[in-house]
């Protein structure tokens, strides 16, 4: 559906993006995740044909972005960080305007914008002027200008920036319930967005892809890799020291105090085993020991940032 080929953008001596390449299939919902100033929003201009790439190519559904934009246009509805609503249009009379822009049969307009309009919840204010309207509900508008001639692919760069946590969660479940019938790319930096509503993940960092998969898959990056939280009831200043010797064990973090840690290993249930045996024998009182698996945070910081949560370098 959507194909990206060694795409690069050129600001003089900065490359924004730099050899990009990934591929959504039909149907899809893809988060394309990465920090802010990563290069997401240059990729998505470029995919929607709002911006030339210095090199490379991108096409959407068979037809490429530069050679055939109009076919392109058609089969995409895009919503940019800021929703591109007229303050001084009612909501009803402004998506007839984006519908007769993207060439809906006359005849299909009002239905195509009624639908548009319940999709997204804006039944309410359908008569009102974009002006008068709250932030979120302009986001919903923004969304319903995207959606409103039925497209093929959606296109939503930061749909959440600058909402309230209510809007945040409404605009969520708008995005799930667009799954199945849109190919929908997310672009965002908010991990809860991409986990709540996609099913795999583009990571951009400093301009390059640095990983693309299942969230599932990508939370495994690191195969069997996980994390152990001990709560002791002794204080214990260095608890390395104490399990020195099982080799499986990568680093050992203080948490909230020195009766709480944070072990990282790479072994399986066994491990587990020789860390506790290791702090029972040592007669430290273990009250709790919880194990997890390494999450999608953890990947996303390491591939970004080179560092885990809570700021300590991998």
């Amino acid at each position: 559906m959507i194909d990206v080929k060694n795409l690069t953008k050129e600001y003089g001596t900065l490359k924004a993006i730099d050899n990009v390449t990934f591929s959504i299939k039909k149907g899809e919902v893809v988060g394309f995740l990465g920090p802010n100033g990563a290069g997401k929003s240059t990729t998505m201009k470029i995919i929607t044909g709002f911006m030339a790439p210095s090199d490379g190519s991108a096409s959407v559904a068979g037809f490429d972005v530069f050679e055939n934009p109009i076919e392109v246009k058609k089969r995409i509805g895009y919503l940019p960080e800021t929703p591109p609503v007229y303050a001084d249009q009612f909501v009803t009379e402004y998506l007839k305007y984006v519908a007769q822009l993207k060439k809906v049969p006359k005849e299909k307009i009002n239905s195509f914008v009624d639908r548009a309009i319940e999709k997204t919840n804006l039944g309410s204010v359908r008569n009102r002027l974009i002006h008068h309207l709250s932030k979120g509900f302009k986001q919903r508008v923004g969304i319903a200008q995207a959606i409103v001639s039925d497209p093929e692919v959606l296109i939503l760069d930061e749909p959440t920036v600058g909402l309230d946590p209510k809007q945040v969660a409404e605009i969520r479940d708008l995005i799930t319930e667009l799954k199945g019938h849109h190919t929908i790319i997310l672009s965002t930096h908010i991990l809860p967005e991409v986990q709540a509503t996609c099913e795999k993940v583009v990571i951009i960092s400093k301009g390059k892809i640095v990983a693309q998969d299942t969230i599932d898959n990508l939370s495994k990056l690191e195969k069997g890799q996980g994390r152990i939280f001990v709560r002791l009831r002794k204080e214990v200043s260095d608890l390395k020291s104490v399990i020195a010797g099982i080799d499986e064990v990568m680093s050992v973090d203080i948490g909230n105090n020195n009766r709480e840690w944070r072990i990282d290993y790479k072994g399986d249930e066994e491990t587990i085993d020789k860390v506790s045996s290791k702090i029972v024998s040592n007669g430290l009182g273990l009250i709790e020991l919880t194990p997890s698996r390494v999450d999608l945070e953890d990947v996303f910081l390491k591939l970004t940032y080179g560092m885990e949560k809570g700021g300590k370098h991998v």
